[in-house]
């Protein structure tokens, strides 16, 4: 009877470790974040690049677009996005606070959105 317990929980727990979602170690993301120069590049890039788990980061002046490349078993989209809302500039999910907006040099305070 143990030895059949046994073996029906062993089977149990094998089925339940293969129902777990794999993370991807190079899961490509694109999303928006609001900034006008190249000023405003280089930050953003260098904010999302501090996060652990970043491997590729472009952010387009003219589309606005971040394209990132992250492994997802280190970081998430969303940790990126606080990241790049602490050095002041908006993403389409995380605003930065008025205080780190405000630091931003005068020609990267671009139009926030509400």
């Amino acid at each position: 009877m143990k030895n059949s317990i046994i073996v029906l929980l062993v089977f149990i727990a094998g089925f339940s470790t293969q129902a777990q979602e794999k993370k991807n170690k190079n899961a490509k993301y694109t999303t928006e974040v609001n900034g006008n120069c190249e000023q405003c590049q280089k930050r953003i890039q260098k904010a999302a690049y501090t996060v652990a788990g970043v491997k590729s980061v472009t952010w387009d002046i003219a589309t606005h677009q971040l394209n990132l490349i992250i492994n997802e078993e280190k970081t998430t989209v969303n940790a990126v996005k606080k990241a790049i809302a602490k050095v002041g500039h908006d993403t389409d999910e995380v605003k930065a606070t008025d205080a780190n907006y405000n630091n931003l040099h005068h020609c990267c305070l671009y139009e926030r959105k509400l």
